[in-house]
């Protein structure tokens, strides 16, 4: 495939004008300035610059009351969730009160368009049908958002509708950031009006396409099935890191279809080699596809979501298609093999128990959560030794007899890794899971996933 190439728009200077000018004059002299994450004024204590995996403070002079007036005044007002914009900007300010409702605390978190983002998917937002994106907070779903609803809007002549709480996707103000293109933008004051103003969107405007940002209710669920159900394409995001999240979410569950009991006759349930009562998908689901955000340059890509939650609930997960950008700026594509899904590793209350606890020893834990993570397994990683299943242990380590022997003491096996490389480290995880080896497709990948360069893009998050 081509080459992914973005043009980011960030509007920085709007937000500096802003700040106090000791700080803003400090951060325009800062090199990185085109990584900053956000700002944090907090009274009585330093002003800090945020960046991907570091705090930088601006100044030894805490924050005074006048310093957080002085934003505070020059800004749009903050609603009832505590937060306001810059006009035709992207960027966000948070505030935190005290108890007599005086703000005391800012968080200026700077806001960035970015074209190409999703290039890798563009194929999917081109079908018409309906996307849910999944992922933790800052991985990129709102960014990837207001790019799908520009290409749909502006490439394709679609009418779409952007349903933006708090205005979080499209900017502060009356008129729209471009970033959105020719979207509409339907302004929501505060989250609890989210479902309701979903539907008046569909009853007033005609869209072809809603686009929504966080789903997090059953009563914004509804809503989207109610979308759905009159043909309009839904693009949106909502809580949790996998669709295995979902199913196990009794509020959004009905978004992938919901599930129900269902008591089989006899016959039946022999012929599945099953109990007689069995969990099924209730009806069909509300987003066709489902995309797991893993971090800026990878995506788990489920493309029938009605074939995943059956074959979940009959003891299997289907394979997603991974695609990621390699360090030449590449797309590539690799299908996972299904898993079978323990079914003592999930109890009614959807937890995970039996999950194996690991205590790396001298490895890299971000990429040891990395690898975890893109391997979909039951893992987790453990900073007490005494909840450990399994000890990884760097082999140029293996001398330090003291760490050995406390795992001798507490029975748990050592595992070594050769290097401190997600290459090495998911060998490693084969072996303490009990895995077959890994196709030549999952080499490659975890070999490019060591290029520097593809590490430095993997750790510069969206916004």
């Amino acid at each position: 495939m081509e080459l992914i190439e973005q043009q980011i728009t960030d509007n920085l200077e709007e937000l500096l004008v802003h700040l106090p000018a000791q700080i803003a004059d400090t951060l325009r002299q800062e090199d990185s300035l085109s990584e900053l994450l956000e700002v944090v004024l907090d009274l009585g204590r330093e002003p800090e610059a945020r960046y991907p995996g570091r705090i930088k403070y601006l100044s030894s002079t805490p924050v005074t009351q006048a310093d957080i007036d002085h934003v505070v005044e020059h800004i749009g007002d903050f609603g009832e969730d505590n937060r306001a914009g810059i006009e035709r900007t992207l960027h966000r300010i948070s505030c935190i009160r005290n108890r007599q409702g005086k703000i005391i605390g800012l968080t200026c978190r700077v806001g960035r368009a970015v074209q190409g983002t999703i290039d890798i998917i563009r194929d999917l937002v081109e079908s018409g049908r309906s996307i849910l994106a999944l992922g933790r907070p800052g991985v990129g779903k709102t960014t990837k958002l207001r790019e799908i609803a520009r290409i749909l809007a502006d490439d394709l002549q679609k009418r779409v509708v952007v349903i933006d709480t708090s205005n979080e996707i499209a900017g502060d103000g009356d008129i729209p950031h471009p970033a959105i293109g020719r979207a509409r933008r339907m302004q929501v004051r505060t989250p609890a009006e989210q479902h309701a103003v979903m539907i008046e969107a569909v009853e007033n405007h005609m869209p072809e396409v809603i686009v929504i940002d966080e789903i997090s209710t059953k009563a914004e669920a509804d809503a989207a099935r109610t979308i759905a159900e009159r043909g309009v394409q839904l693009i949106g995001t909502a809580h949790g890191n996998s669709i295995e999240n979902l199913i196990l979410n009794p509020s959004l569950n009905d978004l992938v279809g919901g599930i129900e009991s269902v008591t089989l006759g006899d016959e039946e349930a022999k012929r599945r080699g099953t109990q007689k009562t069995v969990l099924e998908r209730k009806a069909p689901p509300t987003f066709d596809i489902a995309i797991e955000i893993q971090d800026r340059y990878q995506l788990a890509i489920h493309l029938d979501v009605s074939e995943v939650v059956d074959q979940y609930l009959r003891g299997k997960m289907p394979g997603p298609e991974i695609r990621y950008i390699d360090a030449e700026g590449k797309v590539k594509k690799i299908k996972e093999q299904p898993a079978e899904i323990d079914r003592h590793m999930v109890n009614v209350t959807g937890e995970r128990e039996s999950v194996m606890h690991i205590y790396p020893y001298a490895v890299s834990r971000s990429q040891l959560e990395r690898v975890i993570k893109t391997m979909r397994l039951p893992a987790r990683v453990t900073k007490n030794m005494d909840e450990a299943d399994a000890l990884m242990l760097l082999q140029s380590y293996k001398k330090h007899r003291k760490i050995i022997d406390a795992a001798g003491a507490r029975q748990i096996p050592v595992y070594l890794v050769r290097s401190n490389t997600i290459y090495q480290i998911q060998k490693s995880l084969r072996q303490i899971m009990q895995l077959d080896a890994a196709s030549d497709e999952e080499e490659d990948m975890f070999r490019e996933m060591d290029d520097p360069h593809y590490l430095d893009h993997a750790a510069y998050p969206d916004f």
